[in-house]
């Protein structure tokens, strides 16, 4: 296996510098041992104005079939010979990558202490892999490394034979890549890449794989177009560390969209707040919670229940014992959060008919989802307090707008209560990570601005006991379609209809 990397230079910035980036002197030729073969690291060309580092990788056949015990590709009972008359020594794949990150460790994590400054920033790169596996053909190698900032992807399939052109091409491509990334991120993606390209592993892939997979693709795997495939082929489609990856790069992608830490985001487990354990000993502000909310729900004749922000899943537990609710979907942007509503809903010992009655799902009530429509009713309890107030108008579009329920139950604390708590401290909110808590006089005007914008009506309720000098410790709206609203979208999904009649037609 072969691979090149080329930069160009100035007298003040020399090309040799990439000596430096690599860890490796342009006037040595360095020999390095890998599991399967040996490494060699060295510099057909290296001058102020170019230099060009090359890795050649010679693979053991034989120390690739034992290590491998006869699994994978090369390992087939029916042919003896495959083990060792295959692609391995020349086509670049998961054995050339692990080499990367031998023989280019440092590189890789874009660390350079003689040359900070050069590691840190854009360099002018040119890589050329000479055979690439390539399962998905051209289109998929443009596809992968397109959107990560090359200018240049030229991708030139290789004929079967040159001397019979009408076999057609293989399998294998050649690649160039160009353009100005820093070095640390061109070797990351390769690491990544060319494994998902060949869509075939030499090695067992354990769970350690997805933390692998994380750092690598720090900066630019959690939005990639092609999040999907990557992660299910470079895990060797183990779907359990698939979903892992997957959803441990949405939090990534969400944080970074709102540029905050992850940690801010996959929060919603957590210790008790002050108003989970009230005086009263015998029903929970919790359990009265719920109550109020179920019962709005059966007013509603609801049976398609939305549980925005659900957590760990205690409104869902309650909505599945009421056979009247016959689909209840529960989303949440924390993972740990519905992991932990899985384990209390026993998701994988469900009945299959049970089973089809339930979703976890993981999203950010910030962006529209067209997963969220349809549904008879959506509730938001202790939702809304969690967003910051800038993103709130975000999250009321698309609830309220986009995914349009018939019926929205909103609760939220009501701030004037606090006082009664004589556990949390005056001045303080009672969860740390509530953005703000509101008086009955401010949930009142949020709501009666919002219902009639998206063609609501609201009603209120008190939830737990209703102070006569601070109100109740939780506040409710129900929001309801406003009956010509709702004739409105009757004349729209008809409309909608037909036009997908006419067009079948």
């Amino acid at each position: 296996m072969f691979l090149t990397i080329s930069t160009t230079g100035t007298p003040e910035r020399p090309a040799t510098d990439l000596g430096f980036l690599l860890h490796k002197h342009p006037d040595n030729a360095q020999t390095f041992s890998t599991s399967h073969g040996t490494a060699h690291v060295l510099y057909p060309e290296a001058s102020v104005e170019r230099c060009t580092a090359a890795l050649l990788l010679e693979v053991d056949p034989v120390a690739l079939v034992r290590r491998g015990k006869g699994k994978g590709r090369g390992g087939a009972p029916d042919a003896a010979l495959a083990q060792y008359v295959n692609d391995r020594p020349y086509a670049a794949s998961s054995l050339l990558a692990v080499a990367l990150s031998t023989v280019f460790k440092s590189a890789l994590r874009g660390v350079c202490k003689a040359l900070p400054e050069r590691a840190a920033e854009p360099l002018p790169l040119r890589i050329e892999v000479p055979a690439v596996p390539a399962r998905g053909g051209a289109e998929l190698v443009r596809d992968l490394f397109g959107p990560l900032g090359w200018t240049t992807v030229d991708v030139r399939p290789v004929a079967l034979d040159e001397t019979f052109p009408a076999w057609g091409d293989s399998r294998y491509v050649q690649l160039v890549l160009e353009g100005e990334l820093r070095l640390a991120d061109a070797l990351r993606q390769l690491y990544v890449l060319l494994p998902v390209l060949d869509d075939a592993k030499h090695y067992w892939v354990a769970p350690d794989e997805v933390e692998k997979l994380l750092r690598a693709g720090e900066g630019w795997l959690a939005d990639h177009p092609e999040r999907q495939l990557i992660t299910s082929r470079y895990l060797s489609r183990r779907w359990g560390l698939t979903r892992e990856a997957n959803e441990r790069l949405e939090l990534v992608r969400l944080a970074e969209a709102d540029d905050i830490d992850v940690e801010a985001i996959d929060n919603a487990v957590e210790d008790p707040a002050p108003e989970e354990t009230p005086e009263e000993k015998t029903v929970s502000l919790a359990e009265q919670r719920r109550d109020a909310i179920l019962t709005a729900l059966r007013d509603a004749g609801a049976s398609s229940v939305l549980d925005l922000g659900c957590g760990q899943g205690q409104l869902v537990q309650a909505l599945l014992k009421d056979v009247r609710f016959t689909k209840v979907v529960g989303v949440d942007v924390s993972v740990r959060a519905l992991t932990v509503a899985a384990r209390r809903l026993k998701v994988e010992r469900m009945s299959e008919r049970q089973a089809e009655r339930v979703t976890l799902m993981q999203g950010s009530l910030t962006y529209t989802d067209k997963r969220l429509k349809g549904h008879d009713a959506a509730v938001l309890s202790e939702v809304i307090e969690h967003v910051d107030l800038p993103r709130l108008p975000a999250l009321e579009y698309a609830v309220f707008g986009t995914a349009r329920p018939a019926t929205v139950v909103v609760t939220t604390p009501n701030v004037e209560y606090n006082v009664r708590w004589e556990t949390l401290p005056a001045g303080h909110v009672r969860h740390r990570d509530h953005r703000f808590e509101w008086t009955r006089a401010e949930f009142r005007a949020w709501a009666d601005k919002v219902a009639p914008r998206f063609g609501y009506a609201v009603r209120y309720a008190p939830v737990g006991p209703d102070d006569p000098e601070v109100g109740p410790p939780t506040q409710m709206a129900v929001f309801t379609v406003a009956a010509t609203d709702m004739r409105s979208d009757m004349r729209s999904d008809m409309k909608s209809d037909m036009k997908k009649e006419e067009k079948a037609a």
